[in-house]
């Protein structure tokens, strides 16, 4: 597994970088060789905030801890990809390592809980629409007027294609385009 560290508006010791490349280290039982770990540091209002993002075939695990020691936060955040990973296994298992449940978690882990039940995915409700030829900024306002979040349509300024807007949670508007 390859792991880059970046550090934001924060010098960190060594030791620190090492203890969490020793932590998402741990990961690569889940993954395939090609897996990708990304690690950023950050203090925030006095707290220690590290974020884990891993790319493995062709999916991401994210997670986001905030505490007052920056080793908690290294543990807490591999806790919540071993979480998302056993919570969701067997739709991974595609995307996993063959062998990636066949040794058991370390039982004395403070943290350590059964396995949560999976639920599946229900869709409740389906909508067909033509998907417009409009602007970016047509598209804000027709979601806006629909009172939506989210708002599917065909980029004018990128040929016609398929794009979507949405709402954040700062006020700001965010795109997806589609590069494919």
């Amino acid at each position: 597994m390859k792991i880059q560290i970046n550090e934001k508006k924060v010098t960190l010791p060594e030791d620190v970088h090492d203890y969490a490349r020793k932590k998402v280290t741990k990961l690569e039982r889940y993954f395939r060789d090609d897996a990708e770990a990304f690690v950023a540091f950050s203090v925030e209002k006095n707290r220690n905030k590290v974020e884990l993002t891993v790319h493995a075939a062709n999916t991401y695990f994210r997670a986001s801890e905030s505490t007052t020691d920056m080793f908690a936060s290294i543990d807490a955040t591999i806790s919540d990809i071993e979480r998302q990973i056993r919570k969701n296994k067997t739709r991974l298992a595609r995307r996993l390592r063959q062998d990636a449940f066949t040794r058991t978690p370390d039982m004395t882990a403070p943290d350590f809980a059964p396995d949560p039940e999976e639920t599946e995915f229900h869709i409740v409700r389906q909508k067909k629409f033509s998907m417009k030829l409009m602007t970016r900024d047509e598209a804000i306002l027709q979601m806006n007027l629909l009172d939506h979040s989210v708002f599917a349509f065909r980029d004018e300024e990128e040929d016609g294609a398929f794009a979507v807007v949405y709402r954040r949670n700062d006020g700001g508007y965010g795109l997806i385009e589609d590069v494919g």
